[in-house]
């Protein structure tokens, strides 16, 4: 087994984590978390999107967000975007890089973004070209690579085939998402052999949600392939607005966790990640999803 010796840890709390909540977050709220999220040492995380608040009301104020954040050296704050209009938006805020995204089906692709899968990716194609041009870096992302609330099981080879175009248009990283948590470890591990057939290693990302509780095992059959960046959501938080049952993501705490067990490098420090997951868990009134913060709350350490 090839265990990493680094990983990062790209934090989509303050993106996808927030994106579903019904109750707006204020500016401020929002602030905060993105900044204490900089200061426990993760160096890349979602700030926000620049989406219609007709679809998504809670990134309405994405922009503000990138205006008041105190950004610290060494971490990479990004923006989620559908179209030019998106990334001429994110430009203008100064994002560090821009994602955007596809689907490994035809049914979540038409849901997600009323498109088939080949016209996102036709659609993206000159928002990748704007970002080559300015040297904006361009991260992708595929949905329901291991499952799809409309079609049920979803072939390697179609998440490899996104991956590839996506790559060929000029993605550095690529993120491998489990949108719904069906997934499972043989699963998540033949998803990304066969996405190597066509993207490098080190342009693999995964970005699992634990709604069956399979996130972290399935992480673990990722990790033992070498892949070294994963997506996470601080306390747990996330869901997706248009995959009905979906979960949160993996927690951030969780994964940290787990991966400090191993002895692989994070640069995260646990102690001020829980408080982080305890701010924005109190002041959405709910527990956080994250069974490792949870213990240490109540406990006042981790368990070992």
């Amino acid at each position: 087994m090839a265990f990493p010796e680094k990983v990062k840890i790209v934090e989509v709390g303050p993106r996808d984590g927030l994106q579903n909540e019904k109750r707006i977050v204020p500016l401020e709220v929002k602030v905060e978390l993105i900044e204490r999220l900089g200061e426990v040492g993760i160096q890349a995380m979602e700030a926000g999107s620049f989406v219609s608040p007709k679809w998504i009301p809670q990134m309405a104020n994405t922009k503000d967000v990138f205006a008041r954040i105190s950004r610290r050296p060494g971490v990479k704050y990004s923006a989620l975007i559908p179209n030019i209009r998106g990334f001429e938006q994110a430009l203008a805020a100064k994002a560090d890089e821009v994602a955007i995204f596809s689907a490994a089906t035809e049914s979540f692709s038409q849901k997600n973004i009323n498109c088939s899968i080949a016209e996102s990716l036709d659609r993206f194609r000159p928002v990748a070209a704007a970002a080559m041009s300015v040297g904006m870096p361009l991260r992708g992302y595929i949905s329901c690579g291991l499952g799809c609330p409309y079609e049920g099981e979803v072939s390697v080879e179609a998440v490899a085939n996104v991956a590839a175009n996506l790559e060929a248009m000029g993605c550095y990283e690529i993120s491998l998402g489990d949108t719904i948590g069906t997934g499972t470890p043989l699963k998540a591990r033949a998803m990304v052999e066969a996405t190597l057939e066509h993207v490098p290693l080190s342009k693999i990302a995964i970005h699992f949600h634990d709604t069956y509780g399979q996130a972290l095992a399935n992480i673990l059959a990722c990790l033992e392939l070498g892949v070294s960046v994963i997506d996470s959501s601080i306390a747990g938080l996330g869901g997706c607005p248009y995959a009905k049952g979906a979960s949160g993501n993996v927690a951030t705490e969780d994964v940290n966790y787990m991966l400090e067990g191993m002895g692989i490098e994070t640069g995260v420090d646990p102690e001020k990640l829980y408080a982080v997951g305890q701010f924005i868990s109190e002041y959405l009134r709910r527990p956080s999803a994250s069974k490792v913060a949870t213990v240490f709350c109540q406990n006042g350490q981790a368990g070992q």
